[in-house]
């Protein structure tokens, strides 16, 4: 028998993307499978648009990034390991298993100019604007 922390939250989605994410999720770790949705962050400025990975525990080989038809896919894996065998875990929250998240890019990022680093468990993006190719443009009424 084993104690599981009660909190209200797990029971209650607080969202209808949460209940989606929580229904993807769950499913898929009582099939046996164990997969992770990382956390990010999307920043644009005048020069880039730089996506924050947060993705710690991972080495940079871990990552697999493609650009291909205006889609960005970042995938990669964290691997469980429990060499040690004196370690009596009575909680793992840490995910584990494989993750994919993907992206549509913008017509004014040049994906030939993209950038990764991988830095205290943060992966950083930079995909550069084209500044040729503009989005918006203003038409005057004459």
């Amino acid at each position: 028998m084993s104690i599981i922390r009660y909190n209200p939250a797990d029971f209650v989605p607080t969202t209808f993307s949460n209940l989606v994410d929580r229904f993807f999720n769950e499913s898929v770790a009582r099939s046996g499978g164990s997969s992770f949705v990382p956390k990010v962050d999307i920043i644009e400025n005048d020069n880039a648009f730089e996506i924050h990975f947060a993705v710690p525990g991972l080495n940079k080989e871990d990552f697999n990034i493609e650009v291909k038809d205006n889609y960005l896919t970042v995938s990669g894996e964290r691997k469980f390991t429990n060499e040690k065998k004196d370690k009596n875990f009575h909680s793992i929250e840490t995910s584990y298993g494989s993750f994919s998240r993907s992206f549509s890019l913008p017509e004014n990022v040049n994906a030939d100019k993209a950038q990764a680093k991988y830095n205290n468990g943060i992966l950083e993006l930079t995909l550069p604007k084209d500044e040729k190719k503009v989005l918006k443009q203003t038409i005057k009424v004459s």
